[in-house]
């Protein structure tokens, strides 16, 4: 009885062994080299636990950029990183049709307001996404919005006078200033609300702790994006929200409580939520979607909100390099001065050291450290050097942003 009990075990062993390893000569079979480092089980997923994933798909790029092209298995699910300018390009841009669906997918039914977001989105509903917010973004809405910017830096320039110490001298945290200003600009811009970001008695209901709730590196947010980013068909098991439901429950009722007041004084205005409602009106006015608009909103603080790291960045890099803060500073003197000191959009399109500023920061630290894209129409990938990938509609494609930004030969 014991012998047939332990040759059971070890028959099963040997079986889930390789069932496990069953798709680990995928790459060797269409002659792409493969990444070292590969486990049973988890494929290269096990460096995670020393590494990011943008640390983990930028070693692997210094690992491997001599070639065009390396796979990699995401657990036992195969994916591929273009490691060369040329390819990227194929994969973002000439051929873009055979990649365009995000590899993060959202169940409507654990997380309907993401479920819209034009990174989660594909097909008509990305397309109809991507056209709203283009015209949001649009040149004309820009000069509109920045009115709306403006409050905002009064507060934080406020903010900040009033922290300065005896000396003149003032110690802050980057990160935690700017998602202040970030959120507060959220909140003006995109809902005419006052966010209470710099007011510190009203910090545990500001904007900028809804932004810290749903960002914040914690737990449960490490849990729900790991889950979400890198094995999301896992959670149709534990249904794992990315944004909470009490943030959830706030947003639709802030968007719909401000959409009744609107209604109610009939004054128009010029932020993010006025202009996504009326055009769901013009589209859809039999139909008028409450639930489409507060995505909308909800997509537009979060993707505001995250630009607070990239501003903790160049803040960084300037008090870094004093030589680079002054020349900034003076151009921006030059500029303002021909504008009676006000910042305008057109001001703000004369200061060329300033956008030079912020693209070199941002090459330096990204604020993704790599891309993905899943293949929706078989494709052959060709490389420089003599590399073919006939992709398979499914398998992810990665672009190592951060490694090709600090790579010397681009």
């Amino acid at each position: 009885m014991d012998v047939v009990l332990v040759s059971l075990i070890l028959g099963s062993l040997v079986v889930f062994y390789f069932y496990i390893i069953r798709n680990y000569t995928y790459w060797q079979k269409r002659g792409v080299p493969c990444a070292d480092g590969a486990f049973p089980g988890v494929g290269h997923m096990w460096m995670l636990f020393t590494k990011t994933m943008p640390e983990l798909v930028g070693k692997i790029y210094s690992d491997n950029k001599q070639r065009s092209m390396v796979g990699i298995y995401n657990f036992t699910v195969p994916s591929l990183i273009v490691l060369e300018p040329e390819l990227v390009k194929t994969v973002l841009q000439t051929n873009f049709a055979n990649f365009q669906e995000n590899t993060i997918k959202i169940d409507p039914k654990i997380d309907p307001l993401v479920s819209h977001n034009p990174f989660t989105t594909s097909g008509e509903k990305w397309a109809a996404a991507r056209k709203r917010f283009t015209y949001a973004f649009s040149s004309m809405r820009l000069k509109i919005f920045l009115e709306s910017v403006k409050p905002a830096c009064v507060k934080l320039e406020n903010y900040l006078k009033n922290k300065v110490d005896k000396s003149g001298k003032i110690e802050v945290e980057l990160n935690d200033l700017f998602s202040k200003f970030t959120a507060q600009v959220v909140a003006g811009a995109g809902f005419g609300v006052d966010g209470y970001c710099f007011d510190d008695e009203k910090k545990n209901i500001s904007f900028q702790k809804i932004g810290k709730i749903i960002m914040e590196p914690s737990i449960r947010n490490n849990l729900v994006f790991f889950i979400a980013f890198l094995i999301p068909s896992l959670n149709r098991l534990f249904k794992f929200p990315l944004i909470p439901k009490k943030i959830d429950q706030f947003f639709r009722t802030l968007v719909t409580e401000l959409i009744e007041q609107r209604r109610a004084d009939g004054i128009p205005r010029n932020d993010f939520l006025h202009l996504m409602v009326e055009l769901e009106r013009i589209e859809n006015d039999k139909c008028f979607d409450v639930e489409l608009v507060t995505s909308q909103a909800l997509s537009f603080f979060l993707d505001g909100y995250k630009t607070s790291i990239t501003l903790s960045f160049v803040g960084f890099q300037l008090a870094t390099h004093p030589e680079v803060q002054n020349r900034l500073r003076d151009e921006m003197s030059t500029v303002l001065n021909k504008y009676d000191n006000e910042i305008t959009y057109e001001a703000l399109k004369e200061m060329v050291y300033m956008d030079q500023v912020i693209n070199e920061s941002m090459r330096l630290i990204p604020p993704a450290g790599f891309l993905s894209k899943m293949c929706t129409e078989e494709f052959e990938l060709k490389g420089s050097d003599g590399l073919t990938c006939h992709m398979q509609p499914g398998t992810d494609v990665l672009i190592p942003i951060q490694g090709l930004h600090k790579d010397s030969r681009y």
